[in-house]
């Protein structure tokens, strides 16, 4: 394999690049016209989407957000102020807190995931397109 890109690779991958680009801004955009901000709309998204042996703590929350604890801590004090998502303590273990989305926090989730699967289903075949010819270079020399 060679140590360096062709022209063709480096345009393959800045065009993967901006395809993602564009998703994420799409994202932002829709996640402040419903008054929230990306990083709180990613938060309910992950703790929706937890697998279920998964328990939605704010330390596992922030790994996949990847962020720092004390920014997910943040981030759901602000979801919480707004009733979208609401803490209970684990059992007897009274240190451990797990987040739960609320009712309010479900209906601002579920009008941003049907904006993003309508917007998914118009670019993503673009993404897709980007995708698989920057990952040609990988297929040719295996």
């Amino acid at each position: 394999m060679s140590s360096d890109l062709s022209p063709a690779e480096y345009r393959a991958l800045a065009e993967f690049r901006y395809q993602i680009r564009r998703f994420l801004q799409f994202s932002a955009e829709a996640a402040r016209d419903l008054g929230l901000e990306p990083q709180q709309h990613q938060l309910l998204l992950a703790l929706k989407g937890l697998p279920d042996e998964v328990r939605p703590t704010i330390g596992e929350l922030a790994g996949r957000l990847q962020i720092q604890h004390h920014s997910a801590v943040e981030l759901a004090d602000r979801l919480a102020e707004r009733g979208a998502v609401r803490r209970e303590h684990a059992g007897d273990d009274r240190r451990e807190v797990l987040l739960r989305l609320t009712r309010q926090g479900g209906a601002l989730l579920r009008r941003l995931s049907m904006a993003h699967h309508n917007e998914l289903e118009k670019t993503g075949p673009i993404l897709v397109k980007a995708l698989t010819t920057a990952i040609r270079r990988g297929k040719r020399a295996a």
